[in-house]
């Protein structure tokens, strides 16, 4: 049997209500995904429900599309999201591991491809 845990993050960020500092969507700290490795990206509501999980071999890039582009799984739903996870996952192979595992594991609410749950 393979055993698999959910890496934890290496950065968390928070929306802000009314940011007084520069931000992007809402989140003043999105500086501090790194913009030239590559992870998984996780999404959260204010009740911290899981809402998206997304691999991406430059993370910054890749999440902010998710708040711009017209064909994102969570363009109705951007407004929910108040909490962004990241971890930083080098390997591939262990990102694609990783996103399908906790789309399945934690049930993530807007994931439409590599669910098993349903």
């Amino acid at each position: 049997m393979i055993n698999i845990t959910v890496p934890k993050p290496d950065v968390t960020i928070t929306k802000q209500d009314n940011p007084e500092l520069s931000n992007i969507y809402g989140f003043t700290d999105f500086h501090l995904i790194t913009r030239e490795k590559g992870g998984i990206f996780m999404f959260y509501n204010k009740n911290d429900e899981l809402l998206f999980v997304g691999k991406a071999r430059k993370l910054r890039p890749r999440i902010k599309k998710h708040f711009e582009d017209t064909v994102s799984p969570i363009k109705n739903h951007r407004d929910e999201v108040t909490k962004i996870e990241v971890c930083v996952i080098e390997d591939p192979t262990h990102r694609e591991i990783y996103e399908t595992y906790i789309i399945n594991e934690l049930k993530s609410k807007y994931n439409i491809d590599k669910v098993f749950f349903k």
